[in-house]
């Protein structure tokens, strides 16, 4: 199989990455993924740093044995822990891609109110958001807020629903009166409930994650790299879980059909 023709591998913690997929697959129509979800292990953001970089390396080495030629972490918390170390050991020979909260383009919206950033709470204590954080909050005002127990959520279906919403009340309520600028999605599993904050929000604030960014990224490395599928048909998805489950295979693949809000 020449290089061009092998498939792009995309990993996360569990389904969460499926999000970033679907927006890859709008804008890389033409390529094949492979998506591996470690959903038995989820979630990460309650493990060490040490612990989420042994399981990534882990993951990673399960999806080069499906010949893939590039790798996305699709995953905040991976990224954080474990994306200098992958790219120290893999980017001379295919390019690796993280994902990290999409601060840059909620300050750039300008609005007034707090930039309010939900994450796991290993993203938010990462040197690597802190220092993200610091290139803006001399200027804009932001409010991290660790969402613990939402990505199990998630992982059971349930992106809907007065269990969802009692769970997002409780975080946003409070801040809705201080004012919201804008909301930044800093894991791959929370615009599955985009609808859901929605719902608890006024209409016109921004909800934002960092997919299409990430996407854009890829697609600049496959060009680099020299190995995008010129082909003249749309490719096709494979999706692995680590869990032993149907239910999970069949929700990853639902959510990947689901329309975005």
């Amino acid at each position: 199989m020449d290089l061009e023709d092998r498939p792009i591998g995309f990993f996360d913690s569990g389904i969460g990455g499926i999000s970033v997929l679907k927006e890859a697959i709008k804008i890389l129509s033409n390529e094949d993924f492979v998506y591996f979800g470690d959903s038995k292990m989820a979630p990460y953001g309650g493990k060490t740093a040490e612990e989420v970089k042994r399981l990534t390396f882990n993951a990673v080495d399960l999806l080069l044995k499906k010949n893939i030629k590039a790798l996305v972490v699709a995953c905040n918390t991976a990224t954080s822990a474990a994306i200098i170390d992958l790219r120290k050991k893999y980017s001379k020979s295919m390019p690796i891609i993280g994902i990290e909260p999409a601060l840059k383009p909620a300050v750039e919206f300008n609005r007034k109110g707090k930039i309010v950033i939900m994450a796991t709470t290993m993203t938010l204590s990462e040197r690597k958001f802190n220092n993200l954080m610091k290139k803006y909050e001399s200027t804009t005002s932001i409010e991290p807020v660790p969402c613990p127990g939402l990505v199990e959520l998630i992982e059971q279906g349930k992106t809907e629903g007065e269990e969802v919403e009692i769970y997002l009340k409780e975080k946003l309520n409070s801040l809705k009166d201080e004012g919201i600028a804008a909301v930044v999605l800093g894991c791959t599993h929370y615009p599955f409930v985009k609808k859901s904050i929605r719902k608890i929000l006024n209409k016109d604030i921004p909800i934002i994650d960092g997919s299409r960014g990430t996407v854009e990224q890829l697609k600049r490395q496959l060009v680099r790299y020299h190995i995008r599928n010129n082909k003249n048909k749309a490719g096709k998805v494979t999706i692995f879980n680590s869990m032993d489950s149907q239910f999970i295979i069949q929700l990853s693949y639902k959510l990947l059909k689901k329309e975005s809000v």
